[in-house]
């Protein structure tokens, strides 16, 4: 099969897949492991082993993923997050490889084969939790940092996990297969793990000294193609270094992110690279997918049905008891156990690795990698599951106040609905309140719903983008929706679903950017409310004064700039596409707005304007 025709069928399967599971409520990554499922050679054979050869194609969005989580991770955050990080992850690495560990040994299996196999289960997937927390806009939410701590913790361990490996293997380094595809074969098993440590130095040194001053090289020619092909430059150079030495491809381009993170070129190269990221990833399930040997497990069904269920109840109980040593509520710990129960991608990175030194051999190695391909594909399901059957009766959803309905069935409809009660819809509501105008809320942060309830807010659990949880907040009914949820991808989804189906209820919404705005204004919104802009015009605004100038003029030009700014947002999203043009129209219209607020001021500046605070009037308090 060619090229193009695999293309074909890779394509097609995901734009058929993934919108279903979509619609059904079980997010994207269930949709492409559906698809490989679906295309792999073992249901409709549209693959066979050229699936493997996309794999390896694929395994680099897992790559690029890594690198940009590096790049999103300051080192001052991390140093923030240390206690979560260190403390949350190491617990659970420890007690789930322990477990795992005496589970292995119970089957039967030498201690050398079951401590890598305990090892490379404890890991859980990066990809498919941070997918699926962006997805439902959880990132902010205690089970999401719980859930970012942890998986950082994973990552990181990954390094100090293919360094032990070798220590370990039945037959020692230097008689295993991984010496032909590796630089250091000849060097000894502790030279190995030396060497390990000495490419991650050579990674934050060489990110730091050599590929900042090349990117700023770079950068003056103003050529985004020719950016965007250093970014891939950088990270392919480090994944091919880090394969060639036997250490991770992935873990080396998390650590050149996690240097790259202060440079002041971390945010283009994260939106150079995130399409391709994106797209990979999607290859990837697809590859885990087609990957599942189904002829495997119908003839070992009891044997890998059994190790998937120990495993993944191994895994939540120690989450679920590393969540509550640490405080999480017990609605958040609940998903936070849900989405870490399942074993990671890197499973197949050191299940590998553990093969290549003949620490399990290929029987085993198979029956592992059906068990983590399975472990992948069910927690979606139990994700949905979490959150339609086990949440909305033990969490947040149950607690009522007195004299109220239960939240299930919101009693009280308003004529105002606040999606998202973050800083910016939290501003909103009391606002309104405060003018005898009552909303109905709705966030799903349960730790924040608590609090807010505590605080005399009448607020709901769940997830807004739901159309059942719209209808019974009354969106039938209601006048007006904000839309102000922290994520503008989820904001977004959540103004689709309105528009679809309430074309009466008027949304007026929060765009975290101007290019965030661009988007709505795309989907046919006019009021749309850009978070920093009225805060960025007031500081200046005050500058204006603490300079000289007159408040009341000051406040003028400010409230004239907003003007100008909002009639040139709906001309500029015309052609942001192209670049050129954007570029060419910002210029104009900037320019512009210069010479109209220079005109305005020297209109309205004179002896005769005598407002606010114009120094005749305090002149005249002094003499009195």
């Amino acid at each position: 099969m060619n090229f193009l025709a695999q293309a074909l069928i890779y394509l097609a399967a995901a734009v058929i897949c993934v919108p279903i599971a979509k619609r059904l409520g079980l997010g994207s990554v269930l949709g492409y492991l559906l698809a490989g499922m679906l295309i792999g050679p073992y249901v409709l054979g549209f693959i066979g082993k050229e699936g493997q050869d996309i794999m390896h194609f694929a395994e680099f969005g897992v790559v690029m993923m890594l690198f940009i989580i590096g790049l999103e991770l300051e080192p001052s955050q991390f140093w923030k997050m240390r206690k979560s990080i260190v403390g949350m992850g190491s617990i659970q690495l420890v007690f789930t490889s322990l477990f795992i560990f005496i589970i292995m040994m119970i089957v039967g299996l030498t201690w050398q084969v079951a401590l890598a196999i305990a090892l490379s289960f404890a890991m859980s997937s990066t990809a498919i939790v941070l997918q699926t927390i962006k997805e439902k806009g959880l990132t902010l939410t205690a089970s999401g940092q719980a859930s970012f701590s942890v998986l950082l913790f994973q990552d990181i361990m990954v390094i100090p996990i293919l360094a032990i490996l070798p220590l370990i293997a039945v037959n020692g380094l230097t008689e295993s297969r991984h010496i032909e595809s590796s630089l250091l074969g000849n060097l000894p098993g502790w030279m190995q793990g030396i060497s390990f440590f000495a490419a991650v130095a050579l990674i934050i040194f060489g990110g730091r000294y050599l590929f900042v001053p090349i990117l700023r090289v770079v950068a003056r020619t103003r050529l985004r193609e020719l950016f965007t092909a250093s970014s891939l430059l950088l990270v392919v150079s480090v994944a091919l270094l880090m394969q060639a030495i036997g250490l991770s491809p992935a873990l080396g381009t998390f650590l050149a992110g996690v240097v790259l993170a202060s440079s002041e070129y971390r945010h283009e190269l994260e939106s150079d690279l995130d399409p391709f990221k994106g797209l990979l990833l999607g290859l990837f399930f697809i590859g885990v997918g087609a990957s599942i040997n189904f002829e495997l497990i119908a003839s070992r069904t009891l044997l890998i049905m059994g190790l998937v269920a120990a495993v993944m109840i191994t895994k939540f109980l120690i989450l679920l008891a590393t969540g509550k040593i640490f405080k999480v509520a017990s609605d958040q710990n609940l998903l936070f156990a849900f989405a870490l129960s399942q074993v990671g991608e890197f499973a197949f990175v050191l299940l590998s690795f553990s093969n290549q030194l003949d620490i399990i051999n290929p029987e085993w190695m198979d029956i592992m990698m059906a068990v983590t391909a399975i472990t992948m594909t069910i927690t979606p399901l139990l994700l949905l599951l979490n959150e339609r059957v086990i949440d909305p009766r033990f969490g947040v959803k149950e607690i009522s106040e007195p004299g109220r309905k239960d939240d299930k069935e919101i009693g009280e409809h308003h004529p105002v609905i606040i999606a998202g009660f973050g800083h910016f819809g939290s501003t909103i509501g009391r606002f309104l309140r405060a003018n005898g105008v009552e909303a109905t809320i709705l966030d799903h942060d349960s730790d924040r719903v608590s609090l807010l309830r505590k605080m005399g807010f009448r607020v709901y659990y769940g997830d807004a983008t739901r159309l059942d949880l719209l209808q019974a907040a009354g969106a039938d009914n209601a006048k007006i929706l904000i839309a102000a949820i922290d994520s503008p991808e989820v904001n977004q989804e959540l103004i689709s679903t309105a528009r679809k189906n309430f074309p009466d209820l008027h949304i007026m919404a929060r765009a975290k950017s101007r290019m965030d705005a661009y988007e709505l204004i795309d989907m046919g919104l006019s009021d749309i409310y850009r978070e920093s802009l009225h805060t960025s015009v007031k500081l200046a605004v005050d500058v204006l004064g603490k300079l000289g100038q007159r408040s009341y003029t000051a406040t003028r030009q400010g409230q004239k700039f907003l003007k100008y700014d909002e009639d040139a947002l709906k001309e500029m999203a015309e052609h942001r596409h192209d670049m050129q043009k954007y570029v060419l129209k910002a210029r104009e219209t900037f320019k512009l707005q210069e010479e109209l607020l220079a005109k305005d001021l020297a209109l309205n500046t004179g002896e005769s304007d005598h407002s606010w605070d114009s120094e005749t009037i305090r002149e005249t308090l002094r003499k009195k």
